[in-house]
């Protein structure tokens, strides 16, 4: 019987995790054993896992290290927002709307991760991580001073008239400083699961492919893949594009989940919250990345009983962790147990395949 590979599966374990926590909470969910404020956040769960492996491609597999990731989460947002309100008397189905505005909010943030991608990606290190940083700001910034509306005219832009010249007709989207407000919902924990689902896929085989594998290559040594004749511009290029388009879907996501949304929204400390994810989940460990992500989303929430000391335990909760994964010796535990619990299955399927 030929053997399964390690990479397909790893890949199979990390869409059962998905598979499974879906149809655990989709029962509780039918069962009404959820509390209303855990439902509310099972779609943040799944735009954080998004995000969270769509930053992974960068810092882990592509070993750059971004700090503008809620950049691209916002252009994809508030793109998503634009398209599913001026979509609204066109496209009456919400999760064809759904799906049109996270496809153009991934485009559009394609785009941009591309425009600020060749530039930038000839930077290394602490100069990489600054320039990242200066791009969030800047969307942030951006974003803050955009008025958009539509009528039966079609969309009207400004970013000195709040009124953007529709004279009182039609429907202001985005409001400037204020953000966009009166959001029709279309995000459900559905398309949520779907979304992670399809990002996941891309994502392992991007990694396991040829182009993952020069990716990697030059995070392992840029001096030799370059040697080697690969072109270390396009596949750096390849990983932040990809990653960016990731992003922006997840911000739509986001974004179609609530009645309003701000600019402020994704700031700085989003962009780092993202990268706690990334590095508590373990740099390049995919399956890492949605387990934190989708732990630490939901902590804040479980200890909101604790009150003032909550914030407190989550920060513990964050060291304790931190220092676990990067602690030689439990490490090496981890990975006895790991180690133990694989030769056990592997002992069980030969007795399965000799019965």
């Amino acid at each position: 019987m030929k053997k399964i590979s390690p990479s397909a599966r790893n890949g199979f374990i990390n869409y059962a995790i998905v598979v499974a926590f879906f149809i655990v909470f989709q029962v509780l969910l039918s069962t009404g054993n959820l509390s209303s404020s855990f439902t509310g956040q099972l779609i943040p769960i799944c735009a954080y896992v998004v995000m969270a492996l769509s930053l992974n491609l960068v810092v882990g597999i592509s070993g750059e290290l971004s700090l503008g990731h809620a950049g691209f989460m916002s252009v994809g947002a508030f793109t998503g927002v634009i398209v599913a309100t001026s979509l609204k008397n066109v496209v009456a189905v919400g999760p064809v709307r759904l799906a049109l505005a996270i496809l153009i909010g991934a485009l559009l943030a394609a785009i941009v991760g591309l425009l600020i991608g060749i530039p930038v990606l000839r930077l290394q290190g602490d100069y990489l991580a600054i320039v990242t940083l200066a791009f969030g700001e800047i969307i942030k910034n951006i974003l803050n001073c955009l008025y958009i509306g539509v009528d039966a005219k079609g969309l009207h832009f400004s970013m000195t008239d709040p009124t953007i010249g529709m004279g009182g007709q039609g429907t202001i989207i985005l409001n400037g400083p204020m953000g966009a407000v009166g959001i029709q919902k279309l995000s459900s924990f559905v398309s949520g699961i779907i979304l992670v689902l399809i990002v996941l896929f891309i994502i392992q085989n991007l990694v396991n492919s040829r182009s993952g594998r020069a990716i990697k290559a030059i995070r392992d040594n840029r001096i030799a893949a370059e040697a080697c004749g690969l072109n270390i511009t396009k596949y750096k290029l390849m990983a932040f594009v990809t990653s960016a388009a990731m992003a922006g879907a997840a911000g739509a996501l986001y974004a179609l989940n609530y009645s309003s949304i701000v600019p402020k929204k994704f700031d700085f400390n989003t962009s780092i919250l993202i990268l706690v994810f990334v590095v508590l989940g373990g740099i390049g460990n995919l399956r890492g990345s949605i387990i934190a992500a989708a732990v630490l989303t939901v902590l804040p929430e479980l200890l909101r009983q604790f009150q003032d000391y909550r914030m407190l335990i989550y920060a513990i909760v964050l060291i304790l962790v931190m220092l676990i994964t990067n602690n030689p010796q439990a490490r090496a535990l981890l990975h006895r147990i790991g180690a133990k619990f694989r030769g056990k299955s592997d002992t069980e399927e030969e007795g399965a395949v000799h019965e």
